[in-house]
């Protein structure tokens, strides 16, 4: 546990000291919600959908989660670049515990990123349906971030460099995101574009920060909770198991 906590530790404190990086990674979703969310609003409630940036800012939430969780699981490649990989993993304790360490750091970060863009939101008008249901939304958020800090560390453990990194941002991550139904509403879609989704685990988080933030769950949120948990529980291992075969 104290290796666990050290690694976690260490994750957060890299967070805090980079206010660049805390700054920088808020651009792409206040643009989205600006842009997005007073752009194609009068639209959306035209088609009768209601107010659009309260139906966008769960879906917007849930994208800076993911790049965030994502990037926080693919540090392992440039910490193996320049060593300092090596000198965690010399270390005479259990590589599993150290992934679980490293996983529970960056979910923590990507969580406390998400947390910024959401209260970011009040001041753009979002507000929420009903506020008991505050910590389920945080306890979404969570689930969200460690599930894809547990995916980036798979993939990075199967990477030596970055020059792959573009690769798997435009073929994996941005499908992901977009294909989540954190834009658009998934009722009434082609059965090919709704089966896409629905094997989308991304798409259960949107859907479960949707219903607990105004109410919109399509999936049920204990649907949305034991695919997220059933997820977490097969990706973790994966990366668990990945993360101990990394050649040093």
């Amino acid at each position: 546990m104290k290796t666990i906590y050290i690694l976690w530790l260490r994750q957060l404190k890299k967070y805090f000291r980079s206010k660049s990086r805390i700054v920088g990674s808020l651009g792409q979703p206040l643009l989205f919600m600006v842009a997005l969310g007073f752009g194609f609003g009068p639209i959306y409630q035209k088609a009768g959908g209601g107010n659009y940036l309260e139906f966008l800012v769960p879906g917007i939430v849930a994208m800076s989660i993911l790049f965030t969780a994502i990037f926080s699981g693919i540090e392992i490649i440039w910490d193996r670049q320049f060593g300092f990989l090596k000198e965690t993993l010399v270390a005479p304790v259990s590589r599993f515990k150290i992934m679980i360490g490293r996983s529970l750091g960056g979910a923590t970060v990507a969580t406390l990123q998400g947390i910024i863009v959401f209260i970011i939101s009040f001041f753009l008008g979002f507000r929420m349906e009903n506020y008991s249901m505050l910590l389920v939304a945080l306890f979404f958020m969570f689930m969200i971030a460690f599930l894809f800090t547990a995916l980036g560390t798979a993939i990075a453990s199967l990477l030596e460099d970055m020059q792959g990194f573009q690769l798997i941002m435009n073929f994996l991550i941005m499908p992901i995101f977009f294909l989540s139904g954190a834009l658009f509403p998934i009722k009434d879609l082609p059965p090919a574009l709704n089966a896409v989704i629905s094997l989308n685990p991304l798409s259960y988080g949107v859907d479960g920060l949707r219903g607990a933030l105004v109410g919109g769950s399509q999936f049920g949120l204990m649907t949305d909770f034991m695919v997220l948990g059933i997820v977490i529980i097969l990706l973790t291992s994966l990366g668990g198991y990945l993360f101990s075969k990394i050649q040093i």
